[in-house]
Formats: C-alpha cells, sequence, structure tokens
C-alpha cells in the first residue's frame, strides 16, 4: 500500500460486528451489529454504562478477541480471523494499548519499559532506547528516564504507559478508562497529554471513559446502549 492510498484508507473499520457469550447453556447478547470507522486523526470517545461491553468492544478491535459475528479490518485488511501470527502481527505494527492500569515490568526502567516492544519487533537496543526517550519527553519524563515504576507517581506511570503503546508507532490507539485508576487532577493532566501527543503523532484513536467531561475533547462520541452502537451529541 503506497502512502497515499494508506492515509486513505480507514485505520480501523468495525462491520456489523456481534458477541455473544454462552453461560450455562444460554446465550448473553453483549453487542449486535456495530458499526464504525475511525479516520485518520480522528479521535473517537466510546461511553456506556458499566457492563454494556465497552471493554469487549475494544477487545474485538484489538484483536484480542474474534467476534460471533461480522468483522474487524485493520488498514483495510480482514482481520479477526487471520491466524494467530498475522493478527499478532497486526497488533504489533498498527495497534497500541493503553489500559485503566499501567501494566509496567517492575524490573525494567520507563525507559526499557517503553523500549520494550522495539526490542520485540526485532530493533537493537540503542534504537528502541533511542525512540523510548524521544517518546518519554513528549510526555514530560525526561528526567525519569532511568526510574522503575515503584519511583514513579501513579500519572507518571500512566504516562510510561501510554509512550509505551505509541513505541511501534501504530495508527490505532486503543484506550480502555486510561485515566479511571488516578485522582481527578492527575486524571486531567494525563488525558491532556493524551490528546496531545495522539494529535501530535497523527494517530486515530478509541478511547472508552465514563468521564463525560473527557468526551469534549474528542471528535465524536460513540455510546454502547441496550446491545446497540450509537452516535451522541457531545454535551
Amino acid at each position: 500500500m503506497n502512502d497515499s492510498s494508506s492515509r486513505m484508507t480507514p485505520p480501523l473499520r468495525l462491520d456489523r460486528v456481534t458477541r455473544i457469550y454462552k453461560q450455562a447453556g444460554r446465550e448473553l447478547m453483549v453487542f449486535r451489529d456495530v458499526s464504525l470507522t475511525l479516520v485518520p486523526g480522528e479521535i473517537v470517545a466510546l461511553v456506556g454504562q458499566s457492563g454494556a461491553g465497552k471493554s469487549s468492544l475494544l477487545h474485538i478491535a484489538g484483536l484480542l478477541e474474534a467476534p460471533s459475528s461480522g468483522e474487524v479490518f485493520i488498514e483495510g485488511e480482514a482481520a479477526s480471523r487471520l491466524p494467530e501470527k498475522r493478527r499478532t502481527e497486526l497488533r504489533r505494527q498498527a495497534l497500541g494499548f493503553v489500559y485503566q492500569f499501567h501494566h509496567l515490568l517492575p524490573e525494567f526502567t520507563a525507559e526499557e519499559n517503553v523500549g520494550m516492544p522495539r526490542r520485540i519487533s526485532g530493533d537493537s537496543r540503542n534504537v528502541a532506547l533511542a525512540e523510548a526517550k524521544r517518546l518519554l519527553g513528549l510526555v514530560g519524563l525526561s528526567e525519569r528516564t532511568d526510574h522503575r515504576p515503584s519511583q514513579l507517581s501513579g500519572g507518571e506511570q500512566q504516562r510510561v504507559a501510554i509512550a509505551r503503546a505509541l513505541a511501534n508507532q501504530p495508527r490505532v490507539l486503543l484506550a480502555d478508562e486510561p485515566t479511571g485508576n488516578l485522582d481527578p487532577k492527575t486524571a486531567d493532566g494525563v488525558f491532556e497529554m493524551l490528546i496531545k501527543l495522539v494529535r501530535s503523532e497523527g494517530l486515530s484513536a478509541l478511547i472508552a471513559t465514563h468521564n463525560h467531561e473527557l468526551t469534549r475533547k474528542m471528535d465524536r462520541v460513540l455510546m454502547l446502549d441496550q446491545g446497540l452502537l450509537v452516535e451522541r451529541s457531545r454535551v
């Protein structure tokens, strides 16, 4: 795919995705016929009550779960039922993930945690750490690169996690309540940084959040309600 067609192709598209869980011989419909398209550079909020299926939808979009029906397209490629090796490649190359809890490796420094995805992708240590330093600078942690997670505040740890999610220069960032474990003041600062970084790096993002104040800073708001995905106006 050449550069111009890559810029035109939606980095993420869901086509009539349905998720059904089977419990004790019964079927539980989480959501049905969910379709959405992220255009390049767009930041979209995903909202809904607890248990509405936001995390399941993000897992399917991130190729961590398979839909019961429907399809997930990553940069135009039908991806949900590809062999595991190819899905792993797509997750590594095109997708970045940020969770409510940072999941940093405690025995490694901030710089080493951020550089880990590049190392796994085959880059040399020097290349991986150079990109890690760049990203940590962008999230305001240039002076904390050699600190381990236990030496960082909660907000700083989540900034490291965000930098790590961007290490492989993904096209799409998927974030599940990325500031949910932080106090309101810290959460606001981390979220402002996240939005600024996503825009400066030219990514698309789908961000699940309970914080309706944060949705005002995004381009669109989608709501999961009673198994359906609907567009909601920003309040």
